[in-house]
């Protein structure tokens, strides 16, 4: 079977425009699109020979860099591209902490963004400058499973765990058992803790 390429961006327009870039790359690949986070986070988790992801920080349901850990952790092994127009080595090598290999402007030209997916596709990442207690904490939230990051989520939204209970169809009890591993996970006693160790790695705050 092909390759699939899944393509992450809530603007139908630039969706079009990145599909020419793969098309050209990779003219083999199967294309799979979403316009919302959750949306490519089901699409992530059930692709076949999921090769790609091209992501756009700012889609409905992500915020900071939640998009890039959910899909990471639904698909450790493979490579995201992160294409948005939030911009700097800053945000770059903050995504790359999270899972991304890479880091492309929206306002880059074409051939910038078919370079980058092909760069991705042949397994190539960018590194930022180190930052130990960033980067310790960074690979804490990594380790996390896809639900747990939800349920983290729900907590930096303020929700109460019968909210995040019922946002994620799963009982009260499912979600404090979630959040124990996350405290146990992020090495933090508390969810007040857990907040200020996400928001200081970006999630819950908008880029």
């Amino acid at each position: 079977m092909n390759r699939t390429i899944l393509v992450a961006d809530d603007h139908p327009l630039f969706r079009q425009a990145l599909i020419l870039a793969i098309e050209r790359v990779a003219p083999e690949a199967r294309i799979v699109e979403a316009g919302t986070l959750a949306r490519a986070a089901e699409l992530a988790a059930t692709a076949e020979d999921l090769a790609l992801v091209l992501l756009d920080l700012k889609m409905p349901g992500a915020e900071g860099f939640s998009g890039v850990a959910l899909l990471h952790a639904e698909r450790p092994g493979v490579p995201i591209l992160v294409v948005s127009s939030a911009g700097g080595l800053a945000v770059a090598h903050e995504a790359c902490r999270f899972g991304a290999v890479g880091f492309i402007g929206k306002d880059r030209p074409l051939e910038d963004i078919e370079a980058a997916i092909a760069d991705a596709l042949a397994g190539k990442a960018i590194t930022g400058p180190a930052d130990p207690e960033i980067d310790a904490v960074a690979e804490k939230v990594a380790g996390l499973t896809p639900m747990q990051l939800k349920v983290l989520l729900g907590v930096l939204h303020g929700r109460l765990n019968k909210q995040i209970a019922y946002d994620l169809s799963i009982s009260e009890a499912t979600v404090k058992a979630h959040m124990t591993a996350v405290l146990r996970k992020l090495d933090v006693q508390n969810r007040t803790q857990a907040v200020l160790a996400a928001r200081a790695l970006g999630l819950g705050i908008t880029h």
